[in-house]
């Protein structure tokens, strides 16, 4: 289980019992923790002992290894038909729309197949369930040629029935079909059907296959006898095999509209009243029916996942055929799905990188959903957090890009990486935390003698303006470096703004008044008389115990020997730079 940051969220749910009820826990992506407890009559307390949890998991499709693949490879359909749209006009956007759908279904089959081996070779009875009921949530035959070759090794093997096989393998081959190159038109088409209907009719009366059952069988089949396909009821898995077989036979030029009634009568046949209609049943029947918003609610209900109903109802939504459509919560259909499969997606934790594209095209609610999901990815890695925040920065998510840097910078103060810390902060422009992170760098300064992370420090720029404390990092290695490059005047000048400035947390004073000493001692003068008061003057404001702009009282420095020894040494090298300076300011004068 994965921990969330932060406390989670309870709900107390009464149960039958008035006694009993259930704690509610938000307890990961797309997980609910249910404690069901028990309490004191009147009281608020719980009862020792909690006898039933339940971890309820929504979407577990996502955790799938094979539908992953589908959701991974129908994105990119989806994403390609989204910026293809502008392109889509006139006969094009027919041709580009069926080439889109015949992608989805190109990627459901392979789906299908894999899944069909996985479970064939699946080791417990309860996986190959499960793959077999994936497999029938994805969704025939009339091959005449296989048959015509099956009924010539059955004329090799059986002499005495090769004339009938001759004939009935004519039958087959001459069987009219319209195929999509073909330029004849419909009615030619039934026309010619109608006399290749009449010829095995006529063998039939003609008792040309009398001696044969099976092939008077096969004959009767080809004419679309329902008795005769209900006796091969065992060879077809379903109804819907049932319909294509009767209707390639009796009735292969069928308007569409009427595709319904000859569904319905089929399944009548098929089930015989033995059993009611399945789920998928239903969805098939709705189709047959060509209505498309009960397609779209059955398969709602019976589908495990939102993944057909997302990418169904976009398809039609861009062939123009579910405009009038809206939802009464101010969204059409076509968003509110692709909402409920995105948001299915950020239940796992690398599919919701595909929530966001899916997020990104809805117009309404998208921009919204995904700033309320993105919030909740745990950022378990460095390179995770990376990845979410790029995506938040190229949609100008602010608050977002905010949030995560602040995650990350107290990862990195908690780990003790200062460096990434302070730049962590900086790019989520949080002062009080830039504050924190300088203050950090500071005491491990006075503690080792050194900066950590000098490139970062030395490259601050107009970032070290988020705070004062980063500024004064920033300027107090800046004295650093003009001090190693022998640039003493400026560094003094530096040193003694950021003092008289107030802009030196006051904790810090002793050591730039230490700081400051190699440079009073110098041979030449580098501290003015007026430069060098200014220091005095801090001085004996930080010895004299009064604290300023509210910082608690030093009177300890007082008490340590060593920094009293400090506090004598810094009082002489003042003295004397301050009787040189004079000397040399008032000679000056004088010439």
């Amino acid at each position: 289980m994965e921990e969330l940051d932060g406390e989670p969220t309870v709900t107390l749910i009464p149960g039958v019992n008035s006694k009993n009820k259930q704690m509610c826990f938000d307890w990961g992506p797309g997980e609910m923790l249910v404690c069901e407890t028990s309490f004191k009559k009147g009281k608020s307390e719980l009862v020792p002992g909690c006898p039933f949890i339940h971890i309820i998991r929504k979407d577990v499709d996502v955790y799938s290894q094979i539908l992953r693949k589908l959701f991974n490879e129908s994105h990119g359909i989806f994403v390609g038909l989204q910026r293809i749209e502008e392109e889509l006009t006139g006969k094009s956007r027919k041709a580009q729309l069926v080439r889109v759908s015949k992608n989805y279904r190109s990627v459901i089959r392979a789906c299908m197949e894999e899944m069909h081996q996985a479970a064939i070779a699946a080791k417990d009875a309860s996986s190959s369930r499960q793959l077999s009921s994936q497999v029938t949530i994805l969704v025939l035959q009339g091959r005449l040629d296989e048959a015509r070759q099956m009924l010539s090794k059955e004329a090799d093997a059986n002499p005495t029935s090769a004339g009938m096989c001759r004939i009935l393998g004519d039958l087959m081959r001459t069987m009219p079909v319209l195929s999509p190159g073909n330029t004849q038109t419909l009615t030619e088409l039934e026309l010619k059907w109608q006399h290749w209907h009449e010829e095995c009719e006529r063998h039939l009366q003609d008792s040309t296959f009398a001696s044969s059952p099976h092939l008077e069988s096969l004959c009767k089949i080809m004419l679309g006898d329902e008795a005769a396909l209900l006796e091969q009821k065992e060879h077809l898995n379903n109804w819907y095999h049932f319909l294509v077989t009767r209707l390639l036979y009796s009735h292969p030029t069928v308007k569409p509209t009427d595709l319904h009634f000859y569904a319905q009568s089929s399944l009548d046949l098929f089930l015989g009243g033995e059993s009611s209609p399945e789920p998928l049943d239903n969805i098939l029947m709705a189709a047959f029916e060509f209505d498309i918003h009960q397609v779209i609610k059955e398969c709602s209900i019976a589908l495990s996942n939102w993944w057909f109903v997302a990418h169904l109802t976009d398809l039609l939504d861009h062939c123009k055929l579910l405009q009038s459509h809206n939802l009464y919560f101010g969204s059409n259909m076509r968003e509110f799905l692709l909402l409920e499969y995105a948001s299915g997606l950020f239940a796992h934790h690398s599919l919701w990188q595909l929530g966001v594209d899916y997020f990104d095209y809805c117009p309404e609610l998208g921009r919204v959903s995904l700033e309320l999901h993105i919030e909740r990815i745990p950022l378990s890695t460095e390179w995770k957090a990376l990845k979410v925040l790029r995506i938040c920065e190229q949609r100008q998510m602010t608050e977002q890009v905010r949030s995560v840097c602040k995650i990350l910078a107290m990862k990195a103060v908690r780990n003790n990486r200062l460096g990434s810390a302070l730049s962590w902060s900086i790019r989520a422009k949080d002062a009080a935390f830039a504050t924190l992170v300088s203050d950090r760098f500071l005491r491990d300064y006075c503690e080792h003698g050194c900066f950590s992370d000098l490139d970062l420090i030395d490259n601050l720029g107009p970032a070290m303006m988020l705070s004062d404390r980063l500024t004064f990092l920033g300027k107090y290695r800046e004295f650093h470096r003009l001090y190693g490059e022998k640039r003493f005047v400026d560094a003094s000048f530096l040193l003694l703004s950021l003092m008289t400035s107030q802009i030196a947390p006051r904790s810090f004073w002793m050591t730039l008044l230490t700081d400051a000493l190699p440079l009073l001692e110098q041979k030449q003068v580098i501290f003015s008389a007026e430069q060098t008061y200014e220091l005095m003057r801090c001085l004996e404001d930080l010895t004299s115990g009064r604290p300023l702009c509210g910082e608690p009282d030093t009177q300890q420095l007082q008490d340590d020997d060593i920094e009293a020894t400090k506090v004598e040494m810094l009082r002489l090298a003042l003295a004397r730079n301050l009787a040189r300076a004079i000397i040399k300011e008032g000679s000056l004068e004088g010439s």
